[in-house]
């Protein structure tokens, strides 16, 4: 094993997304009442839909290329040009969207271990948002000054979670091949998957019936880790 990709929310930072992404979108709400949005629009439901297409197969066009030319085609707003209402909304807005998050027991220790070991360390979330609101997530799991060598966002990748286009093309810029790699996880349906282009899988989630190649905690991993790491 050369590198390892880790998830970030609910693997890393310690978060409630189903209740996390409910106050996310209705504050998203609010701060689009100030888009050029024609009133017969309704804009959530248009991020919703562009979010889904962004989701598909479209490996000619970044993540944000497609939510960008999706909206656009459902409201009619070149989100290019009125980027600025987002760029408030994640300088002002989503940082107090944290609540008590923070990084889960180990999240640290263990992005540090992985790194001495000379690891190529790419934290791997679902690439659906832009890298400011990652960026603020990466500080509340206490990570934002690790030197990990990819961060997955929606404006560098091609493909979402779960398929085998985004593990191929993370470990890719890794330098590096699928086989090369282990994910690590918390969600069975979006992170697991990656065996399937060859990884090796580490669940660290609450279900015990998961197919994976390993699971425990992330204090459990750190310690796996020397003998796991390829020996030059």
């Amino acid at each position: 094993m050369r590198g390892i990709l880790f998830d970030l929310d609910g693997t890393l930072l310690d978060i409630d997304l189903g209740e996390f992404l409910d106050r996310y979108f209705k504050a998203l709400r609010v701060a689009a009442h100030d888009l050029p949005v024609p009133p017969d629009v309704q804009v959530l439901e248009a991020i919703l839909a562009s979010t889904q297409a962004m989701m598909g197969a479209h490996p000619e066009r970044t993540n944000r290329e497609m939510f960008y030319a999706d909206f656009l085609r459902r409201t009619g707003v070149d989100l290019d040009a009125s980027w600025g209402v987002f760029e408030r909304f994640y300088a002002e807005e989503f940082p107090g969207l944290r609540g008590g998050m923070r990084g889960h027991r180990g999240a640290r220790a263990v992005v540090e271990r992985a790194l001495d070991l000379g690891l190529k360390v790419a934290v791997a979330t679902n690439p659906i948002f832009p890298r400011a609101a990652i960026e603020h997530r990466l500080a509340w799991a206490d990570l934002t000054d690790l030197p990990v060598h990819v961060i997955t966002t929606y404006e560098t990748m091609h493909a979402t979670k779960p398929s085998a286009e985004y593990f191929l093309e993370t470990a890719a810029m890794l330098g590096l091949t699928a086989g090369e790699c282990m994910m690590v996880g918390d969600d069975r349906s979006l992170d697991m998957p990656a065996s399937d282009v060859g990884m090796k899988t580490f669940y660290v989630g609450p279900l015990g019936d998961v197919a994976c190649d390993y699971r425990g905690n992330l204090e459990e991993l750190a310690s796996l880790l020397p003998a796991m790491a390829e020996n030059d």
